[in-house]
């Protein structure tokens, strides 16, 4: 939030000041909640002035913004940053992109409707640039950045500091963490209070310190252990009368914290997870975790993991190797599903209405899982992948003995599609990949031997509709217990590939060539065509672009193309 000392110049101070008072009411993670509605006042009668480029902008005060961030003034990037897009939307501000991201197609898009109908994730990064309908996250190339276009986002950061006369800085905030909950959930805190309320921790003989099941949990303004009568009972019986019980219970982020040492020796009666336990099985491979919990739940988990080291109790300083942020699913009107809003998804109900194997693969569908980026739900994409399996279900009745040379390659180009995704957690582009076999198998057909080496790439995502497909193609063994398919290195490559020829830019026609012809041989190819010479008119190219099996372009002078 913006403090502006001198309230003289601003024309509007009583409207500010208003607003000054609201927002202090709100609470704090409330204010930081993505889903929340943009609110502000501008500042009149004062602007900023930008350093690096001289342009005056407006100043304005929004609750979104916290005074411990930075030096409570901040620099708002409405094209980058979510908050800031939406907030400018509401004001009617500029949108000014200056950073293309490298991959386009790590972009989350609502859907084609949304975005000019686009062909391809590039095609929809420029309806995007164009149309300012979505922040874009992450760093690329710098654009409309006067001397700093063309250089690398996180390089030209420092650059920009340098010429602006700042300095780069770390600014860490520590926060008191209250862990006292008034609910039942939660762990019971064994905390009792003798009858001049100094409090006892409860003996080791008397843990664990069970919740009691007597709780009644209609609201009435106090915590739901203060009424029950099993543990006011129990403490008095071992500690005497007039002895009360600790009521509140530990925030729920304690359990999650360390839950994990538990799962791996969860028979253990003589310690919460023993050492050689965690010898065999610690520390965490890899840990998905949501968005929102990025700081809470990662800076809680660790702490407890070190002080548990610093005590002995546990054989690694971190409870993970790695961590990957993943998004929102949103609701379908774009917002963050909240009962209030009416806009929440039920799985169960999407189960029960197109089965569990469609809605596990569309959550695989809607984005690349190690990024963040939220997901609206879209009733449509999740009947799209429904047909996809309906498609599946149906493949064997293209089973042909004469398979096509191309459809093997096709196979195996797949499957090494899939062997560079799955590792890297890109299960849409991998989902994809299947489609596209489908689509050429129901033209062309397929092999026997084929057709069950789609079912075992397939099984991952579709787990309980290629188990039955794989019963019913006569096996007797479970399809995941199957090895998962390794692609033949020497069908991979293409012995020709047609790719695009462009003149001046423009694409004008095709030719075909091996994928390692050189760029000598694929200019000739253009004369030999009718179609495309005519454009070289007998005139040498002034440059050639050539990129072999992808795209030759070729600069003709006096040529409009």
């Amino acid at each position: 939030m913006i403090w502006y000392k001198n309230q003289d110049h601003i024309t509007n101070w009583t409207e500010v000041a208003q607003y000054i008072d609201q927002a202090a009411k709100e609470d704090e993670q409330d204010r930081l909640d993505a889903g929340k509605e943009k609110t502000g006042v501008k500042l009149e009668g004062i602007t900023a002035t930008n350093p690096a480029n001289g342009e005056e902008i407006p100043v304005y005060i929004a609750d979104y913004v916290l005074a411990s961030y930075g030096t409570e003034a901040i620099m708002a990037v409405p094209a980058h940053d979510e908050r800031d897009f939406a907030f400018a939307q509401k004001f009617d501000l500029e949108i000014r992109y200056v950073v293309r991201p490298y991959v386009s197609s790590t972009i989350t898009f609502n859907g084609p409707e949304n975005h000019g109908g686009y062909e391809s994730p590039s095609h929809a990064l420029d309806y995007v640039l164009e149309n300012e309908s979505q922040a874009i996250i992450g760093s690329g190339s710098l654009m409309n950045s006067g001397e700093f276009d063309g250089m690398d986002s996180e390089g030209a950061k420092e650059a920009i500091v340098k010429k602006v006369g700042g300095q780069m800085t770390n600014t860490y905030r520590l926060r008191n963490w209250s862990i006292g909950r008034q609910r039942y959930w939660g762990v019971p805190i064994p905390i009792v209070y003798d009858p001049e309320g100094n409090a006892h921790a409860v003996p080791k003989e008397h843990l664990p310190w069970l919740l009691p099941e007597d709780v009644d949990h209609t609201p009435t303004g106090e915590s739901p252990l203060a009424k029950s009568e099993e543990l006011k009972k129990r403490t008095e019986e071992i500690f005497g009368a007039g002895w009360t019980p600790e009521v509140e219970t530990m925030d729920t982020f304690v359990d999650s914290s360390w839950y994990f040492l538990r799962y791996i020796d969860p028979n253990n009666t003589g310690s919460f997870s023993s050492l050689q336990a965690q010898k065999d099985w610690m520390p965490i491979d890899i840990y998905f975790g949501g968005a929102e919990h990025t700081t809470m739940h990662l800076l809680y988990s660790r702490f407890w993991q070190k002080a548990l080291f610093d005590l002995g109790l546990v054989s690694a300083e971190e409870p993970y190797k790695k961590r990957i942020n993943r998004g929102l699913i949103l609701g379908p009107d774009g917002n963050k599903m909240s009962k209030s809003k009416g806009n929440v998804i039920d799985p169960d109900e999407q189960v029960s209405r197109v089965g569990a194997d469609t809605v596990k693969m569309y959550l695989a569908f809607m984005g690349p899982y190690g990024e963040v980026a939220n997901y609206p739900w879209d009733m449509g994409g999740i009947a799209g992948l429904r047909r996809f399996l309906e498609r599946v279900y149906g493949l064997s009745e293209h089973i042909t003995e004469a398979e096509p040379t191309e459809m093997t390659k096709l196979l195996h180009k797949t499957i090494a599609k899939l062997e560079k995704d799955i590792p890297e957690y890109k299960f849409n582009t991998a989902i994809s990949a299947l489609m596209v076999f489908i689509n050429q198998a129901e033209k062309d057909g397929l092999s026997q031997n084929s057709y069950t080496l789609f079912l075992r790439l397939l099984a991952p995502f579709a787990p309980h509709i290629t188990e039955e497909l794989w019963e019913q193609a006569g096996n007797k063994t479970s399809v995941h217990l199957e090895s998962y398919p390794e692609a033949d290195t020497t069908l991979l490559e293409d012995e020709e590939v047609t790719i695009g020829v462009q003149i001046n830019g423009k694409v004008r026609g095709n030719i075909t060539l091996a994928p390692d012809a050189d760029e000598t041989t694929a200019v000739a190819l253009v004369r030999e065509d009718a179609s495309l010479a005519k454009y070289l008119a007998e005139k040498e190219p002034q440059k050639v672009i050539y990129k072999p099996g992808r795209i030759l372009n070729l600069i003709v002078p006096d040529q409009k193309g």
